[in-house]
Protein backbone atom coordinates (compact mmCIF):
# COMPACT_ATOMS: atom_id res chain seq x y z
CA UNK A 1 0.00 0.00 0.00
CA UNK A 2 1.24 3.48 -0.82
CA UNK A 3 0.03 6.68 -1.14
CA UNK A 4 -0.57 7.66 2.69
CA UNK A 5 2.00 8.91 5.03
CA UNK A 6 4.45 7.06 7.06
CA UNK A 7 2.54 3.92 6.03
CA UNK A 8 -0.24 4.79 8.47
CA UNK A 9 -3.53 3.18 7.52
CA UNK A 10 -5.42 4.27 10.60
CA UNK A 11 -4.40 8.10 11.96
CA UNK A 12 -6.31 9.90 14.55
CA UNK A 13 -4.56 13.16 15.96
CA UNK A 14 -6.39 14.72 19.07
CA UNK A 15 -9.50 12.82 18.83
CA UNK A 16 -12.44 13.29 21.32
CA UNK A 17 -15.72 12.74 21.62
CA UNK A 18 -18.43 13.72 24.39
CA UNK A 19 -21.55 13.33 24.98
CA UNK A 20 -24.76 15.18 26.60
CA UNK A 21 -26.49 12.32 28.45
CA UNK A 22 -30.51 12.76 29.30
CA UNK A 23 -29.81 14.24 32.68
CA UNK A 24 -27.66 16.28 31.14
CA UNK A 25 -24.29 15.15 32.54
CA UNK A 26 -21.17 15.50 29.71
CA UNK A 27 -19.85 12.45 29.20
CA UNK A 28 -16.28 12.25 27.84
CA UNK A 29 -16.32 8.65 25.48
CA UNK A 30 -13.01 9.41 24.01
CA UNK A 31 -10.37 12.15 24.86
CA UNK A 32 -7.73 13.42 22.43
CA UNK A 33 -7.09 9.88 21.08
CA UNK A 34 -3.69 9.87 18.98
CA UNK A 35 -3.82 6.54 16.74
CA UNK A 36 -1.27 5.03 14.76
CA UNK A 37 -1.68 1.86 13.25
CA UNK A 38 0.63 0.89 10.30
CA UNK A 39 0.19 -0.80 7.20
CA UNK A 40 0.02 -4.84 7.24
CA UNK A 41 -0.56 -7.48 10.27
CA UNK A 42 -2.65 -7.30 13.29
CA UNK A 43 -2.83 -4.12 15.55
CA UNK A 44 -4.33 -4.69 18.55
CA UNK A 45 -6.62 -2.19 19.99
CA UNK A 46 -7.16 -2.51 23.76
CA UNK A 47 -8.77 -1.05 27.00
CA UNK A 48 -10.92 -1.84 29.50
CA UNK A 49 -14.92 -2.11 29.42
CA UNK A 50 -15.86 1.79 28.52
CA UNK A 51 -12.40 2.96 27.21
CA UNK A 52 -13.71 4.43 24.46
CA UNK A 53 -12.56 1.85 21.87
CA UNK A 54 -16.20 1.23 20.47
CA UNK A 55 -16.48 5.12 20.05
CA UNK A 56 -13.36 5.64 18.28
CA UNK A 57 -14.36 2.40 15.69
CA UNK A 58 -17.78 4.12 15.04
CA UNK A 59 -16.26 7.31 14.73
CA UNK A 60 -13.71 6.43 11.73
CA UNK A 61 -16.46 4.19 10.13
CA UNK A 62 -18.96 7.40 9.69
CA UNK A 63 -20.85 6.19 12.40
CA UNK A 64 -20.77 8.40 15.03
CA UNK A 65 -19.72 12.37 14.74
CA UNK A 66 -16.26 13.51 16.83
CA UNK A 67 -16.62 16.62 18.59
CA UNK A 68 -13.13 17.40 18.06
CA UNK A 69 -9.60 15.94 16.32
CA UNK A 70 -8.94 14.65 12.93
CA UNK A 71 -9.12 11.14 11.44
CA UNK A 72 -7.67 9.57 7.93
CA UNK A 73 -7.79 5.98 6.70
CA UNK A 74 -5.10 5.63 3.95
CA UNK A 75 -3.95 9.15 4.18
CA UNK A 76 -7.58 10.24 3.44
CA UNK A 77 -9.62 12.60 5.41
CA UNK A 78 -12.79 10.91 7.52
CA UNK A 79 -15.39 11.28 7.28
CA UNK A 80 -15.13 13.90 4.31
CA UNK A 81 -13.56 11.27 2.18
CA UNK A 82 -15.07 8.22 3.71
CA UNK A 83 -17.19 7.71 0.16
CA UNK A 84 -13.54 7.32 -1.70
CA UNK A 85 -11.70 4.81 0.72
CA UNK A 86 -15.00 2.44 2.34
CA UNK A 87 -14.36 0.03 -0.69
CA UNK A 88 -10.92 -0.90 0.81
CA UNK A 89 -12.60 -1.47 4.50
CA UNK A 90 -14.32 -4.23 5.92
CA UNK A 91 -15.76 -3.67 9.17
CA UNK A 92 -17.58 -6.25 11.74
CA UNK A 93 -18.82 -3.82 14.27
CA UNK A 94 -22.27 -5.10 15.07
CA UNK A 95 -23.84 -8.64 14.37
CA UNK A 96 -25.22 -8.19 10.61
CA UNK A 97 -28.60 -9.27 9.51
CA UNK A 98 -28.33 -12.66 7.83
CA UNK A 99 -31.53 -14.36 6.82
CA UNK A 100 -31.85 -17.39 9.03
CA UNK A 101 -33.29 -19.70 6.44
CA UNK A 102 -30.71 -19.18 3.95
CA UNK A 103 -27.95 -21.14 3.33
CA UNK A 104 -24.70 -19.19 3.80
CA UNK A 105 -23.41 -19.45 0.45
CA UNK A 106 -26.92 -17.52 -0.39
CA UNK A 107 -26.51 -14.93 2.39
CA UNK A 108 -23.44 -14.41 0.73
CA UNK A 109 -24.45 -14.40 -2.93
CA UNK A 110 -27.06 -11.37 -2.00
CA UNK A 111 -24.74 -9.81 -0.49
CA UNK A 112 -22.00 -9.95 -3.54
CA UNK A 113 -24.84 -8.75 -6.34
CA UNK A 114 -25.95 -5.90 -3.88
CA UNK A 115 -21.86 -4.62 -3.20
CA UNK A 116 -21.51 -5.64 -7.18
CA UNK A 117 -18.87 -7.91 -6.87
CA UNK A 118 -18.24 -10.90 -8.87
CA UNK A 119 -19.71 -14.38 -7.49
CA UNK A 120 -16.18 -15.86 -7.38
CA UNK A 121 -15.49 -13.69 -4.23
CA UNK A 122 -18.28 -15.49 -2.63
CA UNK A 123 -15.90 -18.88 -2.86
CA UNK A 124 -12.77 -17.29 -1.61
CA UNK A 125 -14.47 -15.46 1.35
CA UNK A 126 -15.88 -18.81 2.31
CA UNK A 127 -12.59 -20.41 1.97
CA UNK A 128 -10.89 -18.42 3.94
CA UNK A 129 -12.85 -17.59 7.02
CA UNK A 130 -13.11 -21.89 6.71
CA UNK A 131 -17.02 -22.47 5.89
CA UNK A 132 -16.48 -23.95 2.37
CA UNK A 133 -17.84 -26.94 3.67
CA UNK A 134 -20.43 -25.66 5.83
CA UNK A 135 -22.06 -23.27 3.10
CA UNK A 136 -24.77 -25.18 2.25
CA UNK A 137 -25.89 -25.14 5.70
CA UNK A 138 -28.78 -23.01 6.75
CA UNK A 139 -27.66 -19.77 8.68
CA UNK A 140 -29.90 -20.43 11.84
CA UNK A 141 -28.18 -23.73 12.56
CA UNK A 142 -24.97 -22.52 12.67
CA UNK A 143 -22.89 -22.38 16.06
CA UNK A 144 -22.00 -18.54 17.27
CA UNK A 145 -18.85 -19.24 16.36
CA UNK A 146 -19.59 -20.19 12.92
CA UNK A 147 -21.79 -16.96 12.28
CA UNK A 148 -18.76 -15.21 13.68
CA UNK A 149 -17.16 -16.34 10.68
CA UNK A 150 -19.52 -15.82 8.25
CA UNK A 151 -19.70 -12.25 9.01
CA UNK A 152 -15.96 -11.95 8.50
CA UNK A 153 -16.56 -13.61 5.58
CA UNK A 154 -19.16 -10.61 4.16
CA UNK A 155 -16.60 -7.93 4.95
CA UNK A 156 -14.11 -9.57 2.59
CA UNK A 157 -16.42 -10.37 -0.06
CA UNK A 158 -14.81 -6.84 -1.64
CA UNK A 159 -11.22 -7.96 -0.82
CA UNK A 160 -10.33 -5.19 1.85
CA UNK A 161 -6.64 -3.61 2.65
CA UNK A 162 -8.67 -3.07 6.08
CA UNK A 163 -10.69 -5.04 8.45
CA UNK A 164 -11.85 -3.91 11.70
CA UNK A 165 -13.11 -6.07 13.81
CA UNK A 166 -14.91 -5.00 17.30
CA UNK A 167 -14.72 -7.88 20.29
CA UNK A 168 -14.71 -10.89 17.23
CA UNK A 169 -14.73 -13.49 20.25
CA UNK A 170 -17.41 -12.28 22.59
CA UNK A 171 -19.61 -15.23 23.95
CA UNK A 172 -17.40 -17.76 21.87
CA UNK A 173 -16.07 -21.44 23.45
CA UNK A 174 -12.51 -22.08 23.64
CA UNK A 175 -12.55 -23.60 20.37
CA UNK A 176 -14.50 -21.20 18.95
CA UNK A 177 -11.99 -18.42 19.86
CA UNK A 178 -9.05 -20.46 18.92
CA UNK A 179 -10.57 -20.82 15.29
CA UNK A 180 -11.08 -17.12 15.27
CA UNK A 181 -7.84 -16.34 16.43
CA UNK A 182 -6.14 -18.63 13.41
CA UNK A 183 -8.55 -16.86 11.11
CA UNK A 184 -7.33 -13.53 12.08
CA UNK A 185 -3.16 -14.24 12.06
CA UNK A 186 -4.23 -15.92 8.58
CA UNK A 187 -5.52 -12.77 7.38
CA UNK A 188 -2.47 -10.61 8.47
CA UNK A 189 -0.05 -12.93 7.20
CA UNK A 190 -1.80 -12.77 4.04
CA UNK A 191 -1.63 -8.84 3.75
CA UNK A 192 -4.88 -7.50 5.14
CA UNK A 193 -4.23 -4.85 8.28
CA UNK A 194 -6.73 -5.93 10.91
CA UNK A 195 -7.57 -3.39 13.75
CA UNK A 196 -8.68 -5.44 16.50
CA UNK A 197 -10.08 -4.56 19.57
CA UNK A 198 -10.56 -7.14 21.91
CA UNK A 199 -10.27 -7.73 26.11
CA UNK A 200 -9.15 -11.31 25.78
CA UNK A 201 -5.56 -10.00 25.97
CA UNK A 202 -3.86 -14.15 26.16
CA UNK A 203 -5.32 -14.27 22.33
CA UNK A 204 -4.44 -10.86 21.26
CA UNK A 205 -0.31 -11.54 22.54
CA UNK A 206 -0.89 -14.64 20.37
CA UNK A 207 -2.16 -12.85 17.38
CA UNK A 208 -1.17 -9.18 17.20
CA UNK A 209 1.93 -8.17 15.75
CA UNK A 210 0.97 -4.13 17.64
CA UNK A 211 -1.22 -2.70 19.76
CA UNK A 212 -2.71 0.35 21.12
CA UNK A 213 -3.69 0.89 24.68
CA UNK A 214 -6.11 3.20 26.26
CA UNK A 215 -7.98 3.90 29.14
CA UNK A 216 -10.43 6.88 29.62
CA UNK A 217 -10.79 7.62 26.03
CA UNK A 218 -6.83 8.38 25.66
CA UNK A 219 -4.01 6.51 24.86
CA UNK A 220 -1.62 5.00 27.49
CA UNK A 221 1.01 2.92 25.36
CA UNK A 222 1.01 1.72 21.88
CA UNK A 223 3.74 0.12 19.57
CA UNK A 224 5.23 -3.33 18.92
CA UNK A 225 4.18 -6.02 21.09
CA UNK A 226 7.41 -7.21 22.02
CA UNK A 227 8.61 -3.82 22.84
CA UNK A 228 5.62 -3.41 25.70
CA UNK A 229 6.64 -6.39 27.30
CA UNK A 230 10.41 -6.09 27.13
CA UNK A 231 9.82 -2.63 28.02
CA UNK A 232 7.68 -4.22 31.49
CA UNK A 233 9.02 -4.18 34.98
CA UNK A 234 10.71 -7.87 35.38
CA UNK A 235 8.03 -9.62 37.06
CA UNK A 236 10.15 -12.05 38.69
CA UNK A 237 13.41 -14.41 38.45
CA UNK A 238 13.80 -17.85 37.45
CA UNK A 239 16.31 -19.76 39.88
CA UNK A 240 17.57 -23.36 39.41
CA UNK A 241 20.10 -25.15 41.64
CA UNK A 242 20.86 -28.70 42.35
CA UNK A 243 18.98 -28.56 45.85
CA UNK A 244 15.35 -26.97 45.49
CA UNK A 245 14.23 -27.91 48.68
CA UNK A 246 17.13 -25.91 50.47
CA UNK A 247 17.05 -22.98 48.03
CA UNK A 248 13.78 -22.94 48.75
CA UNK A 249 14.16 -22.35 52.41
CA UNK A 250 16.81 -19.96 52.14
CA UNK A 251 14.93 -17.73 49.74
CA UNK A 252 12.13 -17.61 52.23
CA UNK A 253 14.15 -16.91 54.94
CA UNK A 254 14.93 -13.86 53.18
CA UNK A 255 11.46 -12.37 52.80
CA UNK A 256 10.96 -13.27 48.89
CA UNK A 257 8.08 -15.33 47.68
CA UNK A 258 8.86 -18.18 46.07
CA UNK A 259 7.05 -20.36 43.91
CA UNK A 260 7.67 -24.12 42.40
CA UNK A 261 8.15 -23.78 38.48
CA UNK A 262 9.47 -27.79 37.64
CA UNK A 263 12.88 -28.30 38.47
CA UNK A 264 12.59 -24.15 39.05
CA UNK A 265 11.74 -21.62 41.67
CA UNK A 266 10.02 -18.13 40.80
CA UNK A 267 11.14 -15.81 43.07
CA UNK A 268 9.45 -12.63 43.86
CA UNK A 269 10.36 -9.47 45.64
CA UNK A 270 14.34 -9.06 45.28
CA UNK A 271 14.82 -5.62 44.09
CA UNK A 272 18.19 -6.99 42.30
CA UNK A 273 18.87 -10.93 40.87
CA UNK A 274 22.09 -10.24 42.24
CA UNK A 275 20.78 -10.51 45.67
CA UNK A 276 19.52 -14.08 45.19
CA UNK A 277 22.77 -15.07 44.00
CA UNK A 278 24.48 -14.38 47.05
CA UNK A 279 21.79 -15.42 49.08
CA UNK A 280 22.15 -19.06 47.73
CA UNK A 281 25.87 -18.82 47.62
CA UNK A 282 26.06 -17.68 51.52
CA UNK A 283 24.48 -21.19 51.94
CA UNK A 284 26.68 -23.33 49.36
CA UNK A 285 24.06 -23.14 46.97
CA UNK A 286 25.27 -22.74 43.89
CA UNK A 287 23.43 -21.19 40.53
CA UNK A 288 22.51 -22.87 37.35
CA UNK A 289 20.34 -21.08 35.94
CA UNK A 290 18.75 -17.17 36.87
CA UNK A 291 16.50 -15.68 34.58
CA UNK A 292 14.23 -12.87 34.33
CA UNK A 293 10.76 -13.49 34.08
CA UNK A 294 9.28 -10.30 32.35
CA UNK A 295 5.94 -9.13 32.46
CA UNK A 296 3.23 -10.35 29.76
CA UNK A 297 0.94 -8.01 27.94
CA UNK A 298 -1.63 -9.19 30.35
CA UNK A 299 0.46 -7.14 33.46
CA UNK A 300 1.59 -4.67 31.22
CA UNK A 301 -2.26 -3.67 30.59
CA UNK A 302 -3.51 -3.92 33.95
CA UNK A 303 -0.54 -1.59 35.13
CA UNK A 304 -1.09 0.92 32.41
CA UNK A 305 -5.15 0.79 33.18
CA UNK A 306 -4.85 0.82 36.64
CA UNK A 307 -7.82 3.24 37.96
CA UNK A 308 -9.55 3.06 34.61
CA UNK A 309 -12.55 2.56 34.57
CA UNK A 310 -13.89 -1.03 34.31
CA UNK A 311 -17.36 -0.61 33.27
CA UNK A 312 -19.36 2.25 30.94
CA UNK A 313 -20.13 4.66 33.57
CA UNK A 314 -23.69 5.89 34.14
CA UNK A 315 -24.91 8.79 32.81
CA UNK A 316 -27.32 8.84 35.08
CA UNK A 317 -24.84 9.18 38.28
CA UNK A 318 -26.62 11.48 40.80
CA UNK A 319 -23.30 13.40 41.93
CA UNK A 320 -23.83 14.80 38.18
CA UNK A 321 -20.01 14.64 37.97
CA UNK A 322 -17.68 14.75 34.53
CA UNK A 323 -18.32 11.16 33.06
CA UNK A 324 -15.63 9.36 31.47
CA UNK A 325 -15.08 5.87 29.22
CA UNK A 326 -18.08 5.26 27.84
CA UNK A 327 -18.53 3.32 24.78
CA UNK A 328 -21.32 1.33 22.18
CA UNK A 329 -23.75 2.02 24.89
CA UNK A 330 -23.43 6.02 25.54
CA UNK A 331 -23.72 6.12 21.60
CA UNK A 332 -27.52 5.97 22.21
CA UNK A 333 -27.17 9.20 24.40
CA UNK A 334 -27.74 12.67 23.48
CA UNK A 335 -25.05 14.41 21.08
CA UNK A 336 -23.41 17.18 21.84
Amino acid sequence: MTGYSDGLVIETTGLHKQFRSRRGHRIVAVDHLDLAVPAGGVHGFLGPNGSGKTTTIRMLLGLARPSGGTMSLFGEPVPHRLPQVMARVGAVVEQPKFVPTFSARKNLSLLARAVGVQHRAVDAALTQVGLSGRDRERYKGYSLGMKQRLAIAATLLKSPDLLILDEPTNGLDPAGIRDIRDMIRTLGESGVTVLLSSHILAEVQQVCHSVSIIGEGRLLASGPVEDLVSDGDVKAVRVRVADTGAARTVLRDRGWQVADDGDALVVEGASQAEEITHALADRGLYVRELTAVRADLESVFLRLTHGSALHADSPDDPDGSHHRGTDAATAQEVER
